[in-house]
């Protein structure tokens, strides 16, 4: 008995790991979150039983704890029970709440990892979230972070890092990020991307700058990506400067 909690990654199901891919055919459960594709559930063995506990952006169909009930009920009945979230299990997916609710229980518990949307979607927009002479480094963060728990994030601090910032599940409230971040000090003309359905058939990306960002509508899934990377241009120019003054050919 045992229960796999598994990445489907970003959303194209050629981006999920060949374990990933066995698990679904060998899954006699699966308990899926809402926006996993057709694609991917598409490959999931047909006698299987799926259980669909995903969360709408309006309010919750199913609290975490009852997910916990529904993943020990079935792990303590079946031999292979897949819980299969997107991206990556452990990135902002309640991952690890679930593994420990499961393991309490005495089940056996496997994590497969999944490609984060967090590096995948910038990646498949041509965006990659580090580069020489422009950033060295990324931070990721999420939208719904509680700002009066005790872990809020401090974005006075985010907004001066100088390295990429990636934000998930920040479609609703585009327009309170960009205020804080301008509050922050964080210059109003940093380059900002906004990459919705990444890496599927119907992905699309938007550029422009921080000011603008929350002045129309974000859709929903998307991911924000903050910083130099995010301009093409900007991108190019500062490369190209980063190559020349350390004595590289600018076609390298």
């Amino acid at each position: 008995m045992t229960v796999y909690l598994v990445g489907a990654g970003p959303g194209n199901p050629d981006l999920l790991t060949v374990k990933a891919a066995r698990l679904l055919t060998e899954a006699e459960v699966v308990v899926h979150d809402r926006l996993i594709s057709q694609q991917i559930l598409d490959q999931i063995a047909p006698w299987a039983e799926l259980i669909d506990v995903g969360k709408d952006p309006n309010g919750k169909r199913c609290s975490q704890k009852k997910i916990n009930q529904i993943l020990i009920e079935k792990g303590t009945l079946h031999r292979v029970v897949v819980r299969l979230k997107g991206g990556d299990p452990f990135v902002f997916g309640r991952g690890g709440e679930e593994a420990d609710a499961v393991g309490r229980a005495g089940i056996n518990v496997e994590i497969v990892p999944g490609i984060t949307s967090a590096i995948a979607g910038p990646a498949a927009a041509g965006i990659p979230v580090t580069h020489r002479g422009v950033s060295s480094a990324f931070t990721v963060v999420t939208a719904h972070q509680d700002p009066t728990g005790p872990n809020s994030l401090n974005w006075d601090a985010l907004a001066t890092l100088g390295t990429t910032l990636v934000v998930l599940m920040g479609a609703s409230r585009a327009h309170l990020i960009r205020d804080r971040l301008l509050s922050a000090d964080m210059p109003a003309e940093t380059p900002v991307a906004i990459i919705t359905s990444a890496t599927t058939s119907s992905q699309k990306v938007r550029r422009l700058q921080l000011a603008d960002l929350g002045t129309e509508r974000v859709e929903n899934p998307s991911i924000i990506v903050i910083g130099a990377v995010a301009d093409d241009a900007e991108l190019t120019q500062l490369t190209r400067s980063k190559l020349t003054l350390e004595g590289i050919p600018t076609w390298l």
